[in-house]
């Protein structure tokens, strides 16, 4: 490794690690322009620092560093089962970026990946041909924001704007990008694309300042409304449903304050999910994690762990019924 800076004062990605091979890539630019004080090193590949063994992912999550790379292979995957497809036969995930800038006690990164720093894959382009030449033989739906969230990083690379301006006229294309930010002055300087959907992820306040470290419920609730003001489509994502003793009660209020303050008319449509993550995933997560999340007793099935049978029934068709007070059923869809 070749240390091309150093400064005495950490801050946020006090660390970049670069592959040489992108070194000068105009969003390798972007991105170390916009971290000047920064320590930049040049590696070979990614996963020198990513993958390398006996890491520690508590004490990465404390001060994460930022890793530039090139995306070799893989640019699309299938779905993954414990996903909804909202009805979509060819139902993709793009992987631009790897972890999170948020960081939420139940999420199944945490056991995903070794590392808790952040792998940004900035050959953007090549990733926009793998597409083109899927389009060429069926439809694509493309959820881009799946192992992250684009939006909450579009302030140090712009990928989600590209992606717009990539989408634009290809009516063969939808673009799903999922998020829990809460930036909502983006919408007043961004043109409405009809292919994308903006997917909120929403959870109780309780639950957000349990296990998140996101933004309150009021400012995400801020960010939808002026999205649908700005002609968005917006779909809203009550998922995980963590369970809490009280949940009826936290639950209840919650989905009364969003349609209180959403007009659900305004709404493309709802997906309602109980927790669950690939068995791999959870025994990885749960020898760093010890947390009301990771020493719940879950029940096994399908690859995946998840609530008992009837602890699951209960919590969807709570929410459901809630949910359906407010949005037609046939727009309600059940993971």
């Amino acid at each position: 490794m070749k240390e091309l800076k150093s400064f005495s004062t950490l801050r946020p990605f006090s660390h970049i690690y670069v592959e040489k091979e992108v070194l000068f890539h105009p969003i390798t630019q972007k991105i170390l322009n916009r971290f000047p004080q920064s320590i930049i090193i040049e590696i070979d590949n990614y996963k020198e620092v990513f993958s390398r063994s006996n890491q520690n992912y508590r004490i990465q999550e404390l001060s994460r560093k930022l890793i530039l790379a090139k995306k070799r292979k893989e640019f699309l995957y299938p779905g993954p089962p414990l996903c909804p497809n909202f009805g979509q036969y060819y139902f993709y995930y793009t992987t631009l970026i790897l972890n999170c800038i948020f960081s939420c006690g139940y999420c199944f990164l945490k056991g995903m990946y070794p590392s808790a720093h952040i792998v940004v894959f900035v050959n953007i382009e090549d990733y926009f041909k793998e597409i083109d030449k899927i389009l060429k033989d069926h439809p694509l739906y493309l959820s881009i924001s799946y192992n992250t969230d684009l939006l909450a990083f579009e302030k140090i690379v712009p990928f989600f704007s590209m992606f717009l301006n990539y989408a634009e006229n290809k009516k063969d294309l939808i673009i799903e990008v999922r998020t829990k930010s809460a930036e909502y002055k983006i919408w007043e300087k961004i043109k409405q694309k009809d292919n994308i959907i903006l997917s909120w992820t929403l959870l109780p306040d309780e639950i957000i300042k349990k296990y998140e470290k996101t933004p309150p419920l009021d400012l995400k609730i801020r960010a939808i409304k002026r999205a649908i003001d700005y002609n968005w489509t917006v779909r809203l994502n009550f998922d995980p449903l963590i369970y809490v003793e009280d949940y009826k009660e936290i639950y209840q209020s919650f989905v009364q304050r969003i349609f209180q303050e959403i007009d659900p008319s305004k709404i493309y449509d709802v997906s309602i999910g109980v927790f669950r993550i690939p068995k791999d995933y959870f025994k990885r997560m749960k020898k760093i994690f010890i947390n009301e999340v990771t020493l719940f007793p879950y029940e096994e099935g399908d690859n995946a762990y998840t609530y008992p049978h009837d602890l699951k029934r209960e919590l969807i068709n709570f929410l459901t019924e809630k949910v359906s007070l407010y949005i037609p059923k046939e727009k309600i869809f059940i993971i």
